[in-house]
């Protein structure tokens, strides 16, 4: 009786141990397991997975995109300009023993890599590349990244760079001069116009001298469009060459 007891209890207690040492890793998540502190070769996961109580000890690993953002950093600019700049930094862990072992807590160590990262790579652009050329600065941004933070077995994706506060006498600034290059693209246009109308005038009136004709089919069409018009009075323009031919009869 009192061995039966004993087997009992141990059976218990087996059961009790197996199903403390079943763990659930989801599918993106992978476990990395440490053995009497020895770290195992290769993550665990997904799915069910034992660790032995009192030898293993395991960290779960989120290897989903992570979209972390950076805080308001002051930058002075190459041309010595002060702006504050934010962004946001997409990246995941594709080797989970490393972002573990290499660096003491991964989420920290990229947001301090990306906040000086930010700071070192804008200050050496000058603030109309800063406004203007986005795409290219956060693609260094994302090369820069990456290149750091790849022996901790992560992988920037993407940079993307939100917001420039720029000071109020800057925006002033940058107001006026959008309303004076608003206003001188105007003066172009308009010029251009002018200059295109202009020759077609002198264009007309080479082509009439060449071809008379032409210059009393004009007539004739001005005419029909007055004559189209409700107009109580029409004036009909006289060639000064019939007025000086009627006015030399005359003397006659």
């Amino acid at each position: 009786m009192f061995g039966l007891n004993i087997i009992m209890v141990l059976v218990i207690l087996g059961a009790l141990v197996l199903i403390a040492s079943l763990k659930i890793v989801k599918e993106y998540e992978r476990a990395v397991v440490f053995r009497l502190g020895r770290l195992l070769k290769s993550a665990k996961g997904p799915g069910i997975i034992i660790i032995i109580p009192l030898i293993d000890r395991w960290v779960r690993v989120n290897l989903r995109l992570i979209a972390m953002e950076v805080p308001p950093q002051d930058i002075i600019t190459r041309d010595n300009v002060s702006v504050k700049v934010n962004a946001v930094v997409y990246f995941r862990v594709v080797e989970p023993n490393r972002a573990i072992t290499e660096v003491d807590d991964y989420m920290y160590a990229t947001s301090q890599l990306s906040q000086t990262t930010l700071r070192s790579i804008l200050g050496q652009v000058e603030l109309d590349d800063l406004l203007s050329a986005r795409d290219r600065i956060n693609a260094e941004l994302q090369k820069v990244l990456d290149t750091h933070t790849e022996p901790w077995g992560i992988k920037v994706a993407n940079v993307d760079v939100k917001n420039v506060d720029l000071p109020q006498e800057m925006q002033r600034a940058l107001a006026k001069q959008a309303e004076a290059e608003r206003e001188r693209r105007s003066k172009v246009i308009g010029a251009e116009g002018e200059f295109q109308a202009a020759q077609k005038m002198v264009d007309a009136a080479a082509l009439m001298e060449a071809h008379p004709m032409s210059l009393q089919l004009r007539y004739l069409q001005t005419l029909r469009e007055i004559s189209a018009e409700k107009n109580s009075t029409t004036l009909f323009p006289i060639p000064i060459d019939l007025i000086d031919m009627f006015l030399n009869k005359r003397n006659k």
